[in-house]
């Protein structure tokens, strides 16, 4: 550098030094009018923002002295403290719940301004041509680097708050599945987890296994938290009850074997998980064959079926006048058995449901009450035959 071009250099440096406090004022009164949350962070940080406009000033001089590459603003002294300044204002837009735009958009007014004391600034000092042009290009392509240092911080932020807001997610939806939390933890997780605390919900189960079932929950309700449970995954939806909703889910739902819990009140949500997890059960044996199931829909086959081995004792019991014959006798007349209860002693029905004559009807039946004897005509002994032999295949 020569000694003219040094000392034009530190001449236009004064300069620009001198007029950098009037910049800051002006770029805040600006501010103050749409948008007064960033004329404030002017005023919280003139440190911060004195360092910006001095880094701003020696940026312009690299690049009118050595061209655009020399100088990006990474490579300068103090360039770290600026981006996390920036940084972290493009956080704070994300977490005051701003759109990008809004600040990038206060952004250009800001170049606009410092263009207009820069610009004049060079021309009160008659600086060349050549310089004026890089000087202009300097103060966008600073700005543009502030504003992708505040973008970052908005992404960063933005991933960060959605992670947490994830976990949770899924720490309200452990507690809520848990029988042993109380209420006053559920609203406090509830708070942290930014999630409105329904009425009622239900817990909505897919195999975690089954690619189409996750696909298909992540078109359900936003406003569903996310569940593992065991080798199952789903959702607890809110207030499932409300108009429209349960269809809503039918159609979200189908083609995910997917089976919906009992609408409960939410403290009684562990229960719903465990109507959820008989119907998935009943499911995979074909006893229940909606696309989804609906828990509420079934209840009567999933109380007849929450204990396998109880109803295999009822059956077992019941049926002991049958235990001496073959086999296949012993089949077929249970068989006539379950149908006779089904179509209350309608010979033709039972005929038509079994495929045989009428006459072999009555003559089963006639067996039946020889080895049955008065319970097929106790409404008792009927009832609990019916819960053994025809419930379970509702």
């Amino acid at each position: 550098m020569t000694t003219d071009a040094a000392q034009g250099r530190a001449q236009l440096e004064l300069a620009l030094d001198s007029r950098l406090p009037e910049l800051i004022a002006e770029v805040r009164d600006l501010l103050a009018d749409g948008w007064p949350e960033y004329a404030a962070f002017l005023d919280q940080n003139p440190d911060g923002m004195q360092q910006a406009a001095e880094l701003f000033v020696h940026r312009l001089l690299d690049m009118a002295e050595h061209g655009r590459s020399a100088s990006r603003i990474d490579r300068l002294e103090g360039a770290q403290t600026i981006q996390i300044v920036f940084e972290q204002i493009g956080r704070r837009q994300w977490q005051a719940g701003e759109d990008l735009t809004r600040l990038l958009t206060a952004y250009q007014l800001g170049a606009r301004t410092a263009w207009r004391h820069v610009s004049a600034t060079a021309l009160a000092l008659e600086v060349r041509p050549d310089v004026l042009a890089a000087l202009a290009e300097a103060v966008f392509d600073f700005i543009n680097q502030l504003s992708s240092a505040s973008a970052r911080g908005y992404v960063l932020e933005q991933g960060e708050d959605a992670s947490a807001r994830e976990r949770s997610r899924e720490e309200l939806a452990d507690l809520l599945l848990s029988d042993r939390s109380g209420m006053t933890a559920i609203r406090e997780a509830a708070a942290r987890a930014n999630w409105p605390l329904p009425t009622t919900g239900a817990v909505v189960l897919v195999d975690a296994n089954a690619d189409v079932a996750r696909r298909v929950l992540s078109h359900v309700d936003a406003g569903s938290l996310p569940v593992r449970h065991e080798q199952l995954s789903g959702l607890i939806v809110p207030d499932p009850g409300l108009s429209g909703r349960r269809e809503q889910l039918r159609r979200a739902l189908r083609g995910a074997n997917a089976v919906v819990g009992h609408t409960v009140p939410l403290e009684y949500l562990p229960r719903s998980v465990t109507i959820a997890q008989i119907a998935v059960r009943l499911k995979q044996q074909g006893i229940l064959t909606d696309d989804p199931v609906f828990a509420d829909e079934h209840l009567d086959t999933i109380i007849v079926h929450r204990d396998e081995r109880l109803m295999g004792f009822l059956r077992e019991q019941l049926l002991a006048p049958l235990d001496d014959l073959p086999a296949g006798a012993r089949e077929r007349l249970i068989e006539t058995l379950t149908a006779w209860l089904r179509h209350m002693g309608d010979r033709t029905a039972i005929a038509e449901e079994l495929h045989i004559h009428p006459q072999t009807v009555r003559y089963r039946v006639a067996q039946l009450r020889e080895r049955f004897g008065d319970q097929l005509d106790s409404p008792r002994s009927r009832a609990r035959l019916f819960l053994a032999l025809v419930w379970p295949m509702r």
